[in-house]
């Protein structure tokens, strides 16, 4: 399949010495690009400092940097900063996240996504720096419309998550030929329908609680009863990759088909915390 595959994984719980191991593995394994989190662990900006002075060519992302976490200067500063010093290797990923968690992390006041990330890329935009300018691609987390527009308008492209190869050809229609599309997708080798559903339920619980996941569903033709007992069959059988490896190879295929540059793995097969990197290079190679 020759993939063009990053790799979506939280990493909080490793150790210096096993985050340079699970780095240099993911790079052996095929993965072109690492995507880090932010959630409430480590922050993203220092961790890709780190594993660029520890890799040779894996590229870093942050999937996603939350814009409420810091100023439009801030991000800029730290983004150029890695892009610099890695020798380009740096990616940024942008999103808004969502009320809970920002209200979490000491963030209360709420803006409507589409002002607040469109607002946030002028004011980056509009900044003087004294910095070395140099380049690196700019994603936008989007499922609908407004944000893809943007992702299209002031970004180099967009990434989605939990979303179906049709939404994918959907979005490639809205950003046009050019922008980059990077949906991210659980992967697991699995062929008992109960053991893969279970597994894929219980990796995804957080985001069936979400409204705004449940409207970018509907408008795929699910329906409030998909999202009821952990999400149907048919709504997970959707949003994940489960199977032979020949069927999650396949479902990863759909998506480059449709318009994906890039797709973005989290993979389920793992073991205390490692992906089964056996696994990994044969899904994505």
């Amino acid at each position: 399949m020759g993939l063009d595959a990053g790799l979506l994984y939280t990493t909080d719980r490793l150790s210096a010495d096993e985050l340079t191991t699970f780095a240099r593995d993911a790079e052996t394994a095929g993965i072109e690009s690492l995507w880090l989190p932010e959630v409430s662990g480590r922050d993203p900006f220092a961790l890709a400092g780190y594993l660029f002075a520890h890799t040779d060519g894996l590229r870093v992302a942050t999937g996603i940097a939350n814009v409420y976490a810091r100023d439009p200067g801030a991000m800029r500063a730290g983004a150029a900063t890695l892009a610099e010093l890695s020798g380009g290797r740096f990616m940024l990923g942008l999103g808004v996240s969502n009320p809970g968690i920002n209200a979490a992390r000491g963030n209360p006041v709420w803006e409507a996504p589409l002002t607040k990330m469109r607002g946030y890329l002028e004011a980056m935009d509009a900044l003087h720096m004294t910095l070395p300018e140099t380049s690196y691609p700019r994603y936008v987390a989007a499922h609908a419309q407004g944000l893809m527009a943007v992702a299209r308008d002031h970004a180099d492209g967009a990434h989605t998550y939990l979303m179906t190869a049709e939404h994918t050809r959907w979005a490639r229609a809205r950003l046009g030929a050019a922008p980059a599309l990077s949906p991210v997708m659980f992967v697991l080798v699995e062929t008992d329908p109960d053991a893969a559903r279970g597994l894929i339920r219980r990796a995804i619980a957080y985001y069936m609680q979400l409204d705004y996941y449940h409207r970018a569903w509907q408008s795929l033709g699910f329906g409030r009863e998909d999202f009821l007992d952990g999400g149907s069959d048919r709504l997970i059988d959707a949003v994940a990759a489960w199977g032979s490896l020949g069927d999650v190879r396949a479902r990863l295929s759909a998506q480059v088909e449709a318009g994906a540059n890039r797709v973005i793995v989290i993979p389920l097969n793992s073991d205390r915390g490692i992906p089964d990197w056996g696994l990994v290079r044969e899904i994505v190679s």
